[in-house]
This record gives C-alpha cells, sequence and structure tokens, in this order.
C-alpha cells in the first residue's frame, strides 16, 4: 500500500507523506502554475533536492499527502508547519499539483480536515497562514473556510518584475465550524 488514511473526508483523505513521490513533486514544483504561489518560482526543483525534502518532511512534523479516495490518486500535500504546542499555533500551508484537479474543491476539503485535526487532535489555538495577493483562487479558498486577513505585508514579492503583496490570514479554534 502506498498511502495510508490518516485523516478521512468524504471524497479525500490525508495519509503520511511517501518519500518515493519525489518523481511527481518534482514536476509539480517545476510548474509555473504552482510554484508561483508557493514562492518557488524561481528555483530549479531537481529529482535529488526533491528527495531530500520529502525524507525531511517523512521524519517529522504535520505534513501530508492529499489523497483522492477514489483510485488512491496524489492530488497535493498539506501541512502544519511551525507548530507550537505551548503557544497553540502553527501555520498552514497547501498545493493541489495537478492543473485539472484545482477548482474541484479538494483544497478546501484538505483543509477543513487538517483545521479539524489541528484544533481538535493537536490542541491548537491559531493557525495562519501567508498567500500571494494575485493568488485570487487561494484567497477565496482560504477564505470560505474562515480564514480572516489580519495584515499585509506590501510588494513583499517580485514576480516578473511586478512587486506582489504578501497577504496573512488566520483561523482561531472558536472561529472554526468544521
Amino acid at each position: 500500500m502506498r498511502y495510508f488514511p490518516k485523516i478521512i473526508g468524504e471524497r479525500i483523505y490525508l495519509s503520511p507523506i511517501n518519500a518515493d513521490d519525489a518523481e511527481i513533486y518534482t514536476k509539480w514544483l517545476n510548474d509555473p502554475a504552482v510554484a508561483d504561489h508557493l514562492g518557488q518560482y524561481r528555483n530549479a526543483i531537481t529529482l535529488a533536492t526533491e528527495k531530500k525534502a520529502l525524507e525531511n518532511m517523512v521524519s517529522g512534523g504535520q505534513n501530508y499527502a492529499i489523497v483522492l479516495k477514489d483510485g488512491d490518486e496524489l492530488l497535493g500535500n498539506i501541512s502544519l508547519m511551525e507548530v507550537e504546542h505551548i503557544h497553540r499555533r502553527a501555520t498552514l500551508g497547501l498545493f493541489i499539483g495537478e492543473a485539472g484537479r484545482r477548482g474541484k474543491g479538494y483544497g478546501t476539503e484538505a483543509i477543513r480536515l487538517i483545521l479539524g485535526y489541528g484544533f481538535n487532535t493537536l490542541n491548537l489555538h491559531n493557525i495562519m497562514l501567508t498567500v500571494h495577493a494575485d493568488n485570487p483562487q487561494g484567497l477565496a479558498c482560504y477564505k470560505k473556510v474562515g480564514f480572516t486577513e489580519i495584515g499585509r505585508r506590501r510588494g513583499a514579492r517580485i514576480k516578473d518584475g511586478k512587486q506582489i503583496d504578501l497577504i496573512y490570514m488566520d483561523i482561531l479554534s472558536t472561529e472554526f465550524g468544521g
């Protein structure tokens, strides 16, 4: 078995990341549509560097593959990073890798699953993320699940000669409706 359902939703489940998926992650992270919104647009991601990155993700933290229940297809990943149990906070990151799978609600479902896990199982209180202002699809998704804009770092990213704002958003356990 390649994936192991840990957090189960309606159409997807979250599984511990499999380091053997380095090739597909390398493909995705070199896709400008994915790389741009992850701040990786200037980096060439090699198979060797991605294998190492996945091995690091596998060895610790709250890093999950997003897997479609029907056919066990890998869609992307989602993570709670910088988890601080004393302060009960973490930072969220995710992406859907295949272009044909974006805009279908998988990211929204994955976020709801990881938020439920973070708030109810890990006992977190605040989960934050950053999103580029030129990512309207990401912004809409985050707002849909209850994230609120808490700040903006103006002109913090440069893409193709344009300065892009970096938007900070968060959600509290008391605001999460499941």
